[in-house]
């Protein structure tokens, strides 16, 4: 196993997320799914800079990315999207893309549930024949109940798995998500066994692992019973606090005028924050590896 990160958290300019990662000891990143922002070439080269490696991408959903969509035409455009997601970690050498079926924040259904459930199927079936020509594998990351309405626990994942019937399908466990909707989070997480693909670093209130009540010497020893070999991706995502206490809000966010698209802004927005001061996700990112680094070395 391996520290790893995410890259959406804080939007800015990759090499400022590099830099910071390979100094605080991560060895690989799992890259924001937003094709059109990241020239192959130009990624590989500050990789290279930073001696870092690209573990995995991951789909971005908001707006009108969704495969349970009614209207046909979201649910085309999301295939493709998916595929640019897929192309993106394949040219950059990623082993994974992580695929969340549905728009983040979307909490009702559009459309008769089996209809939902038969679009997705199709959906992530399409996706992962084509990462297969790709040597990519496809992790599908169950949600919590606040965050989506289909596919939020690991019996669902695993029904989603058997019925789109392709071995280069599997599960990427979040043990924020998780942690609210299984009775038992590490019997689910052996459950997923040799189908787990990718792993996210997030505690029980989703500030870096350590900072909340999650065992993760436990959670580490597990992984290791069932031989996951793969990226810890650290995905830190905490509440702003917006009381006086907290400078209502600046002692996290920053204050400023940010450089930032307009869908990328809602989608922080819709994690309850917004774009995170340097010095906060920083620090965020050292209490992740100061915590799970001695369990894995």
């Amino acid at each position: 196993m391996h520290l790893s990160t995410h890259t959406w958290m804080r939007p800015e300019p990759l090499d400022v997320t590099l830099r910071r990662a390979a100094s605080l000891g991560y060895t690989s990143v799992e890259l924001a799914g937003e094709p059109d922002r990241y020239s192959i070439d130009e990624t590989k080269a500050l990789l290279k800079k930073h001696d870092l490696n690209c573990w995995a991408s991951v789909t971005i959903m908001y707006g009108t990315r969704d495969l349970a969509a009614v209207d046909p035409t979201h649910r085309k455009a999301t295939i493709d999207y998916m595929k640019s997601v897929v192309d993106l970690g394949a040219g950059l050498g990623a082993e994974v893309a992580t695929v969340v079926p549905c728009t983040v924040g979307k909490l009702h259904p559009s459309s008769s549930s089996h209809d939902e459930w038969k679009w997705v199927v199709q959906g992530v079936r399409e996706v992962a024949l084509y990462a297969a020509e790709k040597g990519i594998r496809i992790a599908i990351e169950p949600l919590n109940r606040f965050e989506t309405y289909l596919i939020t626990n690991i019996s669902q994942v695993l029904q989603l798995i058997d019925e789109v019937n392709l071995p280069n399908v599997g599960i990427a466990f979040d043990p924020f998500h998780m942690n609210m909707e299984e009775p038992d989070m590490i019997a689910a997480l052996r459950r997923c066994g040799d189908k787990l693909f990718d792993f996210h670093l997030g505690d029980n209130n989703r500030l870096a692992p350590g900072d909340g009540v999650l065992d993760w010497p436990l959670i580490i020893q597990t992984l290791r019973e069932i031989g996951y070999k793969g990226g810890l991706a650290h995905e830190a995502m905490p509440p702003i606090d917006r009381t006086p206490g907290g400078g209502f809000g600046s002692k996290q966010l920053e204050t400023g005028p940010w450089d930032v698209d307009e869908g990328t802004l809602q989608f922080l927005k819709d994690h309850a924050s917004g774009v995170l001061r340097d010095d906060y996700q920083t620090g965020l990112m050292a209490r992740s590896a100061e915590t799970i680094l001695p369990l894995i070395r």
